[in-house]
């Protein structure tokens, strides 16, 4: 009997160790080796008052993100000086950019502001890895600030319990599903935000808001899965027509400038998988956002054609109702810490880097932050 029970022992350790050896191996297979642009190709210049390096990690898809790292000069290290190390943000979007563009800019103001911060592109976009490229999906890119926070929690300057986030545009919307997912997110800011669930399903202000709307575009979907399903469309109109809407003029002021042009960015070019988005028209993602306890700031133009987007989902988030949400919930067990800033005069476009303004109240945003983080 003892030697029965001996062997089933050393059974179990084996099988212990080769399932190590595995684990191990998934590991190491979900690491992918990028080619990372090692040359300075912002669309802003880099800043005095900050270090910048190149970095990649993992998600939890297998996936491996590239991002650009800047940390405030002159910071200490982790433990030294008696801190427990340095608040941390990651960012990203807007949807379809790159790190190159607004999500850099906004990462590196809030490193000259005392805080390491990580833009990154997201999953199937721009360095990162993900094949087809230019793909989305509301669990991948929600995984991806998810994975980021996993990232700045490991950093050896940086507190593991002083981290949060910002979204721009689209990412936005998923930067409030993360919160919503990942009580480590002690910090949120939605900057011009879209509900990409919203606006994928219901069209531009609810205007397709209707079954039979949305089965005609399931259909032509399924039809376009079987014709092509890597064609892209999408990105920003250029040449510009004459009667184009006043945001899409934005659109093309940025992304189709000098401005805000990066030859990686899906929304400079040709756009998006054509059903690259399917995902997203049938989830409503921000269901759960009137349970996020931690602090959240949603930043919005005066002027924007977006703010819609906005508001409604910083109500839904305090009151548990908002006009445009099918769905109700209880309200926000933390609404004290909830914010919405409406910035006079500025447009969608002029809280991707400012405009031609000083629209983005980098002081507010580095207060706000300080203040949760």
């Amino acid at each position: 009997m003892k030697r029965i029970t001996i062997i089933f022992i050393l059974a179990a350790l084996t099988l212990a160790a080769c399932g190590n050896k595995q684990e191990t191996k998934n590991n190491e297979n979900m690491k992918q080796e990028l080619n990372l642009t090692q040359e300075w190709d912002k669309v802003f210049p880099l800043s005095d008052k900050v270090n910048h390096r190149k970095v990649t990690f993992e998600t939890q898809y297998g996936l491996t993100l590239a991002a650009d790292l800047y940390e405030p000069k002159g910071s200490l290290p982790f433990g030294e000086g008696g801190g427990r190390g340095l608040p941390a943000i990651a960012v990203s979007g807007p949807f379809g950019a790159v790190k190159e563009q607004s999500s850099g800019l906004y990462a590196m103001r809030m490193a000259e502001r005392g805080f390491v911060a990580l833009a990154f592109d997201p999953s199937y976009t721009g360095e990162s890895s993900g094949e087809p490229r230019r793909t989305a999906s509301p669990d991948i890119n929600t995984e991806d600030f998810m994975a980021a926070v996993d990232f700045l929690s490991q950093l050896e300057n940086v507190d593991p319990e002083r981290i949060g986030i910002i979204g721009i545009c689209g990412w936005g919307g998923i930067a409030l599903n993360a919160a919503a997912a990942d009580p480590r997110i002690k910090a949120t800011v939605a900057s011009t935000m879209y509900d990409m669930t919203r606006i994928s399903g219901n069209g531009y202000y609810d205007s397709e808001d209707k079954e039979e709307s949305r089965h005609a575009a399931r259909e032509a979907m399924g039809k376009q899965r079987l014709a092509d399903p890597l064609a892209m469309a999408g990105g920003v109109i250029d040449p510009l027509p004459d009667d184009a809407p006043q945001f899409v003029k934005d659109y093309h002021a940025y992304y189709k400038t000098p401005r805000g042009y990066h030859k990686r960015s899906g929304n400079s070019n040709d756009g998006w998988r054509v059903i690259g988005t399917q995902a997203y028209a049938n989830a409503r993602f921000l269901y759960y956002i009137n349970e996020i306890r931690s602090a959240v700031l949603v930043m919005h133009g005066e002027k924007a054609h977006s703010r819609y987007f906005g508001e409604a989902a910083y109500h839904y988030m305090v009151d548990g109702k908002a006009e445009g949400y099918n769905f109700i919930g209880k309200p926000n067990p933390n609404p004290d810490n909830k914010q919405l800033l409406i910035i006079p005069g500025a447009t969608h476009c002029d809280l991707y880097d400012c405009g031609e303004g000083n629209y983005i109240p980098w002081d507010t945003l580095a207060e706000f932050f300080g203040k949760n983080l």
